[in-house]
């Protein structure tokens, strides 16, 4: 995997098919795969059968916990709020990934994989019976031929950390369809919209960012909307001359037109809606220089959407050029089978701090909610390492929002920062950013609860980046041994940690003992991140 938990991935099933038939000997095969980290199943016709509806049901028994989003299917933006199955709700409609306490320290996660052309992605409601979770489609019209496969229904299961730690849903994923991938690079960008909102309208403060990339050695700058107005001394193509030249490379953002269109909606518009449009833009695209393109404003889980986003990806790929699709429907495997998708927003992520107040009381329990559920199925476009403030503050700990950058996986991890926020941080903070990784050779869940906290270890080479953060609103200590890390004894390490308020570090070299147990303090939703060297 270029993007991921980890560079390389093994897996190994037992499969058996069995054949079904109806009273019109109209037949149907269910296909299951039972997985050491899970159960993989799916559904495979033949012949002109129509499927419109399915009846696949998960049982989660009443007095359950549960993690469930509700169902928001142009975002995926809601919090996984800790709840039991059985108690009364608002709504009756859950998105994917769900996570489930079956019992004492055993979890499932359920979600879906493979999402073919012509399949919509589904999500589970419970209408009839609160213990009762059918799949469901957002529509009726899958574009079925004569011959039909469903995406594989996943449960991953087991302990928190085999939950953290699984690639089942790419494992069950197509192979890549690209065939060269050397132009295809991870790593970190700089972003404007955060701060400024507006701000791609101003090349001048474009190349701020784009100084800021070159100054910290970030691969990337992402152009955001509205970068066809842009003025005040260069247009598009000037700032894309200008990150060039700076060893930047460019990342534009699109409006998919499928969704918020009209006078008041982010231009451009209708760049990228039919093939032809995409090979003009995409031809002008490499003229300039630009590596990739975020895509944004997507209706839902539709059969037609699914099919566009795929064709997006594949014609992407000829132009050799990455993607990231935000307000869109999160990761079912595509980042194997198309490895030039590099992200997915659908996550409830540091953006909100500009929408409302709503973040700056949920970010820490919802931060420390993140790995067990979201970012366990793929790549999340949260954008973090936000130390000041947007339009609404935030009152995690500098060293909680420094955790975030190596905790939330992303084949591009977006900064969104300031950059005079950046050039005031302490040197051993600013050196960790400037060499820290955007894809990873494995992880362990090292330690944590959903919404309570999270210790959590990737691997870069030889150098371990081991986050933890405090999910609560009071002082507590993260424990957490390094014995499954393999790193020996008396590693030397950069410890970065809560200094005496939210906004000051602690930063010392420690040496790490993996026979003994490590206790760091943390300020209520506080943090650190420790770097092996």
């Amino acid at each position: 995997m270029i993007t991921g938990k980890r560079k390389l991935c093994k897996n190994s099933a037992t499969e058996q098919t069995l054949e079904v038939k109806n009273n019109k000997n109209q037949s149907i095969n269910l296909i299951i795969r039972v997985y050491n980290d899970g159960i993989a199943f799916r559904y495979a016709a033949k012949g002109e059968n129509s499927i419109n509806k399915e009846y696949t049901t998960f049982h989660i028994p009443e007095g359950k916990t549960r993690w469930m989003q509700t169902y928001a299917p142009d975002s995926y933006e809601r919090f996984f709020p800790e709840s039991t199955t059985g108690t009364t709700s608002d709504t009756h409609k859950w998105g994917f990934p769900s996570l489930v306490e079956a019992c004492d320290s055993v979890f499932v996660l359920i979600t879906e994989s493979e999402i073919t052309r012509g399949n919509c992605a589904s999500y589970l409601s419970n209408d009839k019976k609160a213990e009762e979770f059918t799949i469901t489609y957002p529509d009726n019209k899958l574009e079925c031929n004569s011959e039909w496969t469903s995406p594989w229904r996943l449960m991953v299961i087991g302990k928190l950390q085999d939950i953290v730690e699984s690639t089942l849903v790419t494992d069950v994923a197509s192979p890549s369809k690209v065939k060269n991938t050397d132009w295809i690079k991870p790593g970190i960008s700089s972003w404007i919209y955060w701060a400024y909102n507006h701000g791609t309208k101003d090349y001048q403060l474009l190349k701020q960012y784009v100084d800021l990339a070159e100054k910290k050695n970030w691969e990337y700058t992402l152009i955001d909307w509205e970068w066809d107005a842009m003025g005040n001394g260069g247009n598009i193509e000037d700032i894309t001359k200008y990150a060039n030249s700076k060893g930047v490379k460019p990342l534009m953002w699109y409006n998919s037109s499928t969704n918020w269109i009209g006078e008041s909606a982010p231009t451009p518009l209708y760049r990228l809606n039919t093939k032809e449009s995409r090979k003009k833009e995409f031809e002008w695209l490499n003229s300039i220089g630009v590596k990739g393109v975020k895509i944004d404003f997507f209706p839902g889980d539709m059969s037609s959407i699914m099919s566009l986003c795929i064709d997006i990806l594949e014609d992407a790929a000829n132009y050799n050029l990455m993607v990231n699709f935000h307000g869109a429907t999160i990761p079912r495997g595509w980042q194997r089978t198309y490895p030039n998708l590099m992200s997915i927003e659908g996550v409830y992520g540091a953006e909100w701090y500009n929408n409302g107040p709503t973040m700056t009381d949920m970010a820490a329990s919802h931060n420390a909610t993140l790995p067990f559920t979201r970012n366990v199925v793929g790549p999340m476009d949260y954008t973090p390492g936000t130390f000041s403030n947007s339009q609404h503050p935030h009152i995690t700990s500098y060293a909680h929002e420094l955790a975030l950058t190596a905790l939330f996986e992303s084949g591009i991890q977006h900064m969104p920062d300031r950059p005079e926020i950046y050039y005031s941080l302490h040197d051993e903070v600013k050196n960790v950013l400037k060499n820290l990784p955007a894809s990873w050779d494995d992880t362990k869940l090292l330690a944590g609860y959903p919404g309570t906290d999270v210790v959590l270890a990737r691997k870069k080479g030889n150098r371990w980046y081991i986050s933890g953060i405090n999910g609560t609103n009071e002082k507590r200590i993260l424990s957490f041994s390094t014995d499954r890390l393999n790193i020996g004894n008396n590693t030397q390490c950069i410890m970065l940690k809560d200094g005496d308020n939210s906004k000051d570090f602690n930063i010392s070299k420690v040496k790490i003992t993996t026979s003994e147990p490590i206790n760091i303090p943390c300020l209520p939703m506080g943090g650190f991140l420790i770097v092996t060297e």
